[in-house]
């Protein structure tokens, strides 16, 4: 099967393109074949999505958010089929897909819920027989740019705000994951939505990524990926003016108290580190824990450890599957080796499984080091794999400081009985997420989803805080005083 672009409500002819393979993690199979689009075939969607743009703003917002509604029924009948088709390409156990899926259903709803709201402001004006008030106005065309790890949620955190608010879109999905944009491209389809509200351009970050940012007619672009990458969308598009969204790597920590719970921090610490093969940027991949526990935590999480299946995603009996592909595994590894020659001591895990069932797949142990270094490079660089460093503290204080001592900021836990220590602990931690007595991740959609410092540049996805991205303010005063009144000047 050839993936093809879906431009302007039609599919795009195949043409000379070229294409590369999409390969099932798990198995090396081959699923599709992916097109690799041209800056000719961005500009064809720019071009439909800004004709369309001109009608679609003028589409009433309660009958926008009437096309999300369809789209999430359909969502909703088709869970368990895209369901399979995102694990079948991404890797993450069924159960995570279906969880995925379920998100980008909750995630039209909730945003044609906002159809009805879209809320502006009014207030007194200074002068008499004046009226003011400030609205939500589209801003145009809008590009979004998504990774392989969430191939719909995150997808769905973009375009849904984007439709409700008056945008047309072009969707850049990676090209590791392409399968799921291409299902919702016939969930769009069938549900209805004007063509040209959403265009879905397969391709390379390179060629269409920097063919979108650098396009006159493109307005916002909404990117989550590497910090590295997150960086350079950022200058690209700050020399084009656009307002640009950036979500972008963690280094997340779970913090274990002396008064934890510690059979549920273990729970929440293993959901969190190895879940989806630890490819989420909320992932946990530092444990902080009090020195008055650490023994009896290590002893809990390597018996739990242990429990673990490792597997095809498809097997409904596999908690982890595989990681994205074999660059990944090699750069895990590398990571490994680092911290063992920086003097972590490593409990469990640490190679590449490779024998019987796992030998055609990227499968990684899931790993973990002991009596790491606050300073250590595998305590402060995002590996983006299974793998955690335990590292002692003695205090909530140095607990505090460690867990804030990372470039990044996305999500951060603590696990504590004690109300004091988690009052202070939430309102210290410098990220964007806080979660008590929880792993770091779980994230639900009505909340504003991004993070501080390196892991993003103040806007945020989901929530009605995504509006902000996908809006622009106008204020507007109206006189009906029948004379010239001259703020500041004649009050």
């Amino acid at each position: 099967m050839q993936l093809n672009n879906y431009i302007g409500g039609k599919w795009q002819d195949a043409g000379d393109a070229k294409y590369v393979p999409v390969t099932n993690p798990a198995n090396g199979e081959e699923l599709a074949q992916v097109r690799l689009s041209t800056k000719e075939d961005v500009n064809l969607a720019v071009a439909a999505a800004k004709e369309a743009q001109k009608k679609w703003a003028l589409v009433p917002a309660p009958k926008r958010a009437d096309y999300l509604y369809e789209i999430g029924r359909i969502m909703k009948e088709k869970k368990e089929h895209l369901a399979q088709v995102l694990t079948k390409e991404m890797g993450k156990v069924i159960e995570e897909g279906r969880g995925e899926v379920q998100e980008g259903i909750d995630m039209a709803f909730y945003m044609a819920g906002e159809g009805r709201r879209l809320f502006g402001e009014t207030t007194p004006s200074e002068l008499a027989d004046k009226f003011a008030m400030s609205v939500r106005a589209p801003i145009g065309v809008v590009g979004l740019i998504t990774p392989w790890n969430f191939p719909v949620a995150i997808a769905t955190w973009k375009s849904f705000p984007a439709i409700v608010a008056g945008n047309t879109f072009l969707w850049k999905p990676a090209t590791e994951t392409p399968m799921m944009a291409y299902e919702m491209a016939k969930v769009f389809e069938e549900a209805g939505i004007p063509a040209g509200v959403a265009n879905i351009v397969f391709g390379s970050g390179s060629e269409v990524g920097t063919a979108m940012i650098e396009h006159p007619d493109v307005k916002v672009i909404s990117f989550t990926g590497s910090t590295e990458t997150g960086r350079s969308v950022a200058e690209r598009g700050g020399r084009h003016l656009k307002k640009v969204s950036l979500e972008m790597g963690g280094k997340n920590a779970v913090i274990v108290m002396d008064d934890a719970d510690l059979g549920l921090a273990v729970e929440g610490i293993l959901w969190s580190a190895f879940g989806t093969a630890g490819q989420r940027c909320t992932a946990c991949s530092r444990v902080i824990v009090h020195k008055d526990v650490k023994e009896e935590l290590e002893s809990l999480l390597l018996t739990a450890m242990e429990q673990l299946t490792i597997g095809d995603g498809m097997d409904e009996t596999v908690k982890i599957g595989p990681v994205i592909n074999k660059k990944a595994l090699e750069k895990i590894h590398n990571y490994v080796q680092i911290g063992k020659e920086d003097g972590a001591t490593l409990l469990v895990g640490g190679e590449i499984l490779a024998e019987g069932n796992l030998a055609n797949g990227n499968y990684y142990a899931p790993t973990l080091f002991t009596n790491v270094d606050r300073d250590s490079r595998i305590a402060q660089e995002e590996i983006f794999g299974p793998v955690v460093s335990l590292i002692e503290v003695s205090s909530l204080d140095e607990a505090i400081e460690v867990n804030n001592s990372v470039t990044f900021g996305l999500s951060s836990s603590i696990f504590s009985r004690d109300v004091n220590t988690v009052f202070k602990a939430q309102r210290d931690l410098d990220t964007g997420i806080v979660y008590v007595n929880a792993g770091t991740t779980g994230a639900e959609i009505h909340l504003p989803f991004g993070g501080t410092k390196g892991t993003g540049n103040g806007h945020r996805d989901s929530g009605v805080a995504a509006l902000d991205v996908y809006t622009e303010w106008k204020s507007i005063y109206i006189d009906f005083s029948g004379k010239l009144q001259r703020a500041q000047i004649d009050n």
